[in-house]
């Protein structure tokens, strides 16, 4: 077996440095807990940026991938499976809506949706075409598409990708009249997270995704929520938007969707919305494929545990609570909800050195934004875990100078 330098090695040889990982190599993986190539544990506090709820390699999702893979991998949309069915059923009713549409990747999610509005907006509600906007925030991170891009306010994710798409129009974040100004007769559609992830674990203030839905459904204009990253029991709650008891008319699904394993993601929305798309209009050769479906079924059968979700919440809250307590002159903000959190530092403190001492003393997680940590283990997480992981970050945040 190789070892971790000459891992490393090869990557940075023949891999292109569109990427800045931290210095370790992750060979093994199970549960809350991963192994390098040298046998070295660590806790996995960043949870392949929650794609990984239910735990590494899940016993459940493992068999129904294994079971699967021993029938039928792949159809495409040119034919029907027997599994596709299925896994939207159960998809619609885990998540209230009554059509899914499945994609591959959380950034083909935010781009079906986009396509979704847009078509929306002048078959429904008159717009011409080419004129339909759609309003979104500052310091979002949706994907990495040349259109997705084109609407961030994030340099190095945009820089030199030019032309840039048009029709987007971005306002600042938890702010309620911003987007109310922004809105215009041609407005189709307002896309944001529930809880901004990339930027730190930004949460907005109480009420703001109520008023943005009260903002939609008077102005005629479709409620957009990304939940790639904040949904399937992440923050507490099935969705980040339930924090609200809001819904919205599309939400964009993926990462825990697949379980940890595969590729999955989703749109979904009601009939009345979704029959917009026609034969033809949209697509994907492994959208909603055999394995996908199979794999996706199983991961959502093990988030239906509500033991599980009520660990979220109760971990997440005494996360908080004890992180809040490390005496640490650096540290601003300790923030989230259920667990998704960050660990704040000021301003122009870099953190990178912090993440490769916790690595050292045996956990992974991941700056943002300079100074900020995110940390989100998988949710499986036990108490018994969590403390060890806390005297990890006690360790490392009471040597910082």
């Amino acid at each position: 077996m190789l070892s971790t330098k000459q891992i490393i090695k090869l990557d940075e040889k023949y891999g292109a440095h569109n990427y800045h990982p931290l210095p370790v190599v992750i060979a093994e993986a199970k549960g809350v807990m991963v192994k390098d190539p040298e046998g070295k544990e660590y806790f996995d506090f960043l949870s392949a940026y929650s794609a990984v709820n239910q735990g590494h390699r899940h016993p459940k999702i493992i068999k129904a991938l294994i079971e699967q893979a021993g029938r039928c991998t792949l159809t495409s949309r040119a034919f029907h499976n027997d599994v596709m069915g299925k896994f939207l059923k159960k998809l619609c009713e885990y998540t209230g809506f009554e059509m899914a549409l499945p994609m591959n990747t959380g950034a083909e999610a935010v781009e079906t949706a986009i396509k979704c509005a847009r078509r929306w907006g002048v078959e429904k509600k008159g717009i011409k075409n080419e004129k339909q906007e759609i309003i979104v925030c500052e310091e979002n991170f949706h994907g990495r598409t040349s259109t997705i891009i084109s609407f961030s306010t994030d340099p190095d994710a945009r820089v030199n990708y030019g032309p840039y798409a048009k029709g987007f129009k971005i306002v600042k974040y938890n702010d309620v009249k911003a987007i109310e100004k922004a809105i215009t007769p041609n407005t189709c559609a307002v896309l944001i997270e529930p809880i901004q992830g990339e930027a730190g674990v930004s949460v907005p203030d109480a009420g703001y995704l109520k008023a943005i839905r009260k903002i939609c459904t008077k102005n005629n204009v479709l409620f957009i929520a990304d939940e790639v990253q904040t949904g399937f029991l992440r923050t507490g709650e099935k969705f980040a938007c339930d924090h609200e008891k809001v819904r919205p008319d599309i939400m964009c699904l993926g990462k825990a969707l697949g379980g940890g394993v595969i590729p999955v993601s989703a749109i979904v929305a009601d009939k009345k919305i979704m029959e917009v798309f026609t034969p033809g209009t949209h697509g994907s050769t492994f959208g909603g494929y055999p394995i996908a479906s199979a794999v996706a079924i199983a991961a959502l059968e093990v988030l239906e545990d509500k033991k599980l979700q009520k660990s979220v919440q109760e971990l997440g809250d005494y996360f908080r609570k004890e992180v809040a307590k490390i005496k640490c002159r650096k540290m601003v903000q300790v923030r989230g909800k259920g667990l998704l959190n960050a660990v704040v530092f000021e301003k122009k403190f870099q953190a990178w050195d912090v993440c490769i001492a916790l690595k050292d003393a045996g956990l992974l997680a991941k700056q943002t934004h300079g100074n900020i940590i995110r940390f989100a283990p998988p949710l499986v997480i036990t108490k018994k875990e969590m403390d060890k992981a806390l005297k990890i970050i006690k360790s490392v945040f009471e040597k910082i100078k």
